[in-house]
């Protein structure tokens, strides 16, 4: 008798997508043994992951992956997965991008919603997080979410108690605001005031340690980046967002003076300086001069040097305009 000749055949993509979709409908519908179900789930996923990942004895076949990816979205069985994801105990696992994925989204555009309400659920908010930023590698998607009524819940998400859950909302925040340059400068022009107003008020003033210092650090990678420009020189211009840095600059925390100082220097740089900032630089001066005399930070970098050097030069030369 042959070796394995009623060695089972193995399944298509396609039964495997079916099965598993038929699975998510019972768990879904929490059918009486629900434990079974989950046992074959948990069997089919580890099939499923082998066709996209390969395994010990074989590499991912491309052919089968597109096939396998385009089952997924056809059937509905990804709603269907994020639907039922908080009954299962699943290994969290990188969605690959593909275009038939962003196609799918954009029809879909509801489940970034669900997805991003997850981080009201401890159980699931890190699975979801992980989900919503390989959705938003996708430049559509991202403005969506910039564009929705859900991007203000971040403030409170980036500053909830548990820590990993913070966490992860804030590595999503700054991916929505730092990846797609063109879509982000967009959104920031249109929105500017109560985006702003919400940035300085919950992030840059909060009590929270972390959270003031992840605050900065963004907002300078923000106002830094060329595409931002419009949106930089209308931040330096206000006298509140001045003060609020100067505020920053005064902290304790080394780490916290070195991100604000990278924002300052937008200021004292702005050869436009509207006359109230200038006057609350004059005002200033004495203090500004003495706390970056002793500034300094661990090692050696001849850039932040020549920066400081610069502030320096700017606020020591600075003369009173008129206010008109």
């Amino acid at each position: 008798m042959r070796k394995g000749l009623f060695k089972s055949k193995p399944k298509t993509p396609a039964d495997l997508v079916r099965q598993t979709r038929d699975v998510l409908v019972y768990l879904d519908t929490a059918g009486p043994k629900r434990d079974d179900k989950l046992a074959e789930l948990n069997k089919l996923v580890r099939e499923l992951k082998s066709v996209l990942y390969g395994n010990s004895e074989s590499e991912p076949v491309p052919e089968a992956c597109a096939q396998l990816t385009q089952e997924i979205f056809r059937a509905n069985t990804f709603r269907l997965l994020i639907i039922c994801l908080p009954k299962l105990n699943l290994e969290r696992q990188q969605v690959h991008s593909r275009l038939i994925a962003s196609d799918y989204l954009e029809a879909n555009l509801d489940l970034m919603d669900l997805l991003i309400s997850g981080y009201e659920d401890l159980d699931i908010a890190l699975h979801y997080g992980g989900m919503l930023r390989e959705c938003i590698r996708h430049q559509s998607i991202a403005k969506h979410v910039l564009e929705s009524e859900h991007l203000k819940k971040f403030f409170d998400y980036i500053q909830l108690p548990h820590f990993d859950v913070a966490a992860d909302a804030a590595a999503t925040f700054k991916e929505l605001l730092t990846r797609h340059k063109s879509t982000v400068a967009e959104f920031l022009s249109k929105n500017y005031d109560w985006f702003f107003e919400e940035y300085n008020s919950k992030l840059l003033e909060s009590e929270n340690y972390i959270t003031r210092r992840q605050g900065v650090k963004l907002l300078g990678d923000m106002l830094l980046d060329r595409s931002n420009s419009a949106v930089m020189v209308r931040y330096v211009s206000s006298k509140d967002n001045l003060r609020i840095l100067m505020n920053l600059l005064r902290e304790s925390s080394k780490g916290i003076q070195i991100e604000a100082f990278h924002v300052f220097k937008l200021f004292a740089a702005n050869q436009n300086k509207p006359p109230d900032i200038v006057g609350i630089l004059i005002a200033n001066r004495s203090k500004l001069l003495r706390l970056f005399g002793g500034f300094k930070i661990d090692k050696e970098d001849e850039q932040f040097e020549a920066d400081k050097a610069q502030v320096v030069k700017e606020i020591a030369e600075l003369e009173p305009r008129d206010q008109r």
